[in-house]
């Protein structure tokens, strides 16, 4: 099993963000991914069975506001992990896409962003939340022994993601509000 766990973060609107945190998210949060799935594909497929844990982000489905760059590239992730499920599949390599909302990391300690007090905000709702990294890793086993392709450790997430996917224009209203309430919170610096 290869856990492709990279990850930094960076918060800002599209105006704000800069091409240079463009690219370091990018290369760390996806060709990070890519990278560990490239180095130990042609092992697998030599062995005839392997599995990949690649970890996206619940911001890759849901995609939240001032988070761009950051939702782009979990979604990153996820597009690639989808796409390897279905290349490997038939070599006995098994794909898993972990999808966690907040909980306790040390994420917030490498974002990069000029938004005023973005990183406390961060840290809060990882406090707040009642998944631990041991939860998260005891569903990450269970897909792993399942075979389930999408882990996501936090059912009010899942739920969101649900009425994303059956009710398209329900969900594009509540995030609409979300954005706006973020926007309002961070001081009016970006625009809803």
């Amino acid at each position: 099993m290869v856990v492709n766990n990279a990850g930094v973060a960076s918060a800002g609107s599209i105006e704000d963000t800069t091409m240079a945190d463009w690219e370091w998210i990018l290369d760390i949060n996806v060709l990070g991914v890519v990278r560990g799935c490239k180095a130990f594909t042609p092992q697998f497929k030599k062995q005839g069975s392997g599995a990949f844990v690649n970890i996206a982000s619940m911001a890759g489905l849901m995609l939240a506001p001032l988070m761009d760059s950051y939702n782009v590239s979990k979604a990153g992730v996820i597009a690639l992990s989808e796409t390897l499920s279905h290349e490997l599949r038939d070599d006995g390599i098994h794909v898993s896409c972990v999808c966690p909302a907040f909980f306790q990391t040390n994420l917030a300690s490498s974002m990069r962003s000029d938004l005023p007090g973005i990183q406390q905000n961060v840290n809060k709702l990882m406090k707040r939340s009642s998944i631990t990294a041991e939860d998260v890793a005891e569903d990450i086993m269970r897909s792993v022994q399942d075979k389930s392709f999408w882990v996501l450790p936090h059912a009010k997430e899942r739920r969101m993601w649900m009425v994303k996917r059956h009710a398209p224009k329900a969900f594009d209203w509540l995030m609409h509000q979300e954005s706006k309430r973020w926007m309002n919170k961070m001081g009016g610096k970006a625009k809803a």
